[in-house]
């Protein structure tokens, strides 16, 4: 045993793999994504957000939209 050295890990060549597993995966998403743009009334997701009544109340000043036990 005495002499013998242990393999050291390649941290660079891991670090590397994960990387562009990464963007292979970013990359995936991203035409994902603009296939679903690109579909006439498919799944796309609209991107305007939707209000609920506490923001509607919050924007419009509306007197009865405080939070309960404050002021």
């Amino acid at each position: 045993m005495r002499g013998q050295t242990l393999a050291k890990p390649n941290y660079q060549f891991e670090k590397r793999q994960r990387e562009l597993e990464k963007k292979k995966k970013q990359e995936e998403k991203r035409q994902r994504d603009s296939a679903a743009r690109n579909q006439p009334g498919g799944t796309a997701v609209d991107a305007s957000p939707v209000a609920t009544e506490s923001d509607q109340a919050e924007a419009t000043g509306t007197p009865g939209a405080t939070v309960a036990g404050t002021g």
